[in-house]
C-alpha cells in the first residue's frame, strides 16, 4: 500500500512479521521524518528499530504532543514560523497524512467504518455509502465503529450547523449518519449492555438497507476502562469477536486522511496479525460532491504533528506485537 511518497507497511492479507517489521523500518527512517526530527532540534535515535520507535516516541512526546492528554479539540495550537509550518504540512504529505487515495479493490468481505468527531462521523458514514454506490461490493458487512463518548459542546455545534439531529455521544452521530446515508429507520438487530459505567458498556445495531449489505453500528468497551474510554484498537478488536473474521478476509477501512498511518497500523496490529485478514485503509475525499454540506475541520501544522506522533505510537506498538514473546 503507498500513500504519498512514503509507503505504509502492507496490509495484504497473509503477509508475514518480516514483511511488516520491514514496511515499519522504511516509514521510520524516511528522509520526510528525519528531516522533521532535525528540524526540532532532535539527534536521531540510535540502536535496532525498536530503541529507534521508543526514542522517536519519547521525543514526539516531548515536541509534538499538543493534547497533554486531552481530547483532540482540546489540543493546544502551537506557533510556527512559516517555514517550519512549510516543512510540517509537506512532512505530512510525504507520510501519507494528506491526499486521499481512493480503494485499490472493486469488493471486500467488509467495510469499517471509523467513528471520531461528530461531523468526522457524517463524513467517513457519507463516503462509505458514496463507495457503495459507485460500485464497491461489500460480501459480508458495513461495520460502523465508535463509543459512547460523550460529544463537546463544539461537536453538537457542529452537527446542528449541518443540520443534524441532536446528539450526545459519538455512537449516537454515527447512528444519526447511517439512518440517513443509508435510508432506514429504524435496525434489524439490536444488542447490548448498558454497564455501570459508559466505559464498560457497549451496543450493537444492525441495519438492512434495501438492496445493500447490512449495517451494524457498534459501540465498545475499553480494554481499560477504570483509566480511558475504549479507542480505536478496542472497537476493532470488539467488531472482530462479533463478525468471526475470517483469514484472508480483505477490509477496507475507512477514516480520515490524517488518521490513515495510525490507524492502519492498529488495525494491523489488532486486525491483520492476529486473523490473518488483509487490511486496506482509505480517508475520505472531502472533494466529492457527496460530501458536500458536512464542513471539514481546520487542519493546522499542530494537528498533523500531533497524528505523525499517532504514527509513530501506533508502529511501535505494532512492531512489539511483532516480536517473539520472551
Amino acid at each position: 500500500m503507498r500513500i504519498g511518497e512514503v509507503a505504509l507497511p502492507t496490509g495484504a492479507a497473509g503477509t508475514g512479521a518480516g514483511e511488516i517489521t520491514a514496511g515499519v523500518r522504511a516509514w521510520v527512517d524516511s528522509a520526510p521524518l528525519r528531516t522533521l526530527v532535525g528540524h526540532f532540534g532532535g539527534d536521531w535515535p540510535g540502536g535496532d528499530l525498536a530503541a529507534v520507535l521508543a526514542g522517536l516516541d519519547e521525543f514526539s512526546a516531548r515536541h509534538w504532543d499538543f493534547r497533554g492528554g486531552r481530547e483532540r479539540p482540546d489540543a493546544r495550537e502551537p506557533a510556527f514560523d512559516p517555514a517550519t509550518a512549510g516543512l510540517v504540512l509537506g512532512a505530512a504529505a510525504a507520510l501519507g497524512l494528506v491526499h486521499p487515495v481512493p480503494p485499490a479493490r472493486s469488493e471486500y468481505a467488509h467495510l469499517v467504518v471509523l467513528g471520531g468527531l461528530s461531523n468526522a462521523c457524517q463524513r467517513r458514514v457519507a463516503y462509505a455509502a458514496h463507495l457503495l454506490r459507485a460500485g464497491t461490493r461489500v460480501a459480508g458487512e458495513v461495520a460502523v465503529l465508535g463509543s459512547f463518548r460523550p460529544l463537546s459542546e463544539v461537536e453538537c455545534a457542529g452537527l446542528a450547523a449541518a443540520s443534524v439531529p441532536p446528539c450526545d455521544t459519538e455512537v449516537e452521530a454515527l447512528d444519526a449518519a447511517v439512518r440517513r446515508e443509508f435510508g432506514v429507520a429504524a435496525p434489524a438487530e439490536e444488542d447490548g449492555h448498558d454497564g455501570d459505567h459508559p466505559h464498560h458498556s457497549w451496543s450493537s445495531r444492525t441495519y438492512r438497507p434495501a438492496g445493500g449489505p447490512p449495517v451494524r453500528v457498534l459501540a465498545a468497551p475499553s480494554s481499560d476502562p477504570a483509566r480511558r474510554r475504549a479507542h480505536t484498537a478496542d472497537t476493532q478488536r470488539f467488531w472482530a469477536e462479533h463478525v468471526h473474521l475470517r483469514t484472508g478476509d480483505p477490509v477496507l477501512m475507512v477514516t480520515a486522511p490524517i488518521y490513515v498511518p495510525f490507524q492502519h497500523c492498529d488495525a494491523l496490529r489488532t486486525l491483520a496479525v492476529p486473523y490473518g485478514c488483509g487490511i486496506e485503509t482509505v480517508g475520505v475525499d472531502p472533494a466529492l460532491p457527496d460530501l458536500a454540506g458536512l464542513p471539514e475541520p481546520t487542519l493546522t501544522p499542530g494537528r498533523y504533528l500531533q497524528e505523525i506522533r499517532s504514527a509513530i505510537r501506533s508502529m511501535r506498538a505494532l512492531h512489539a506485537a511483532l516480536m517473539p514473546a520472551g
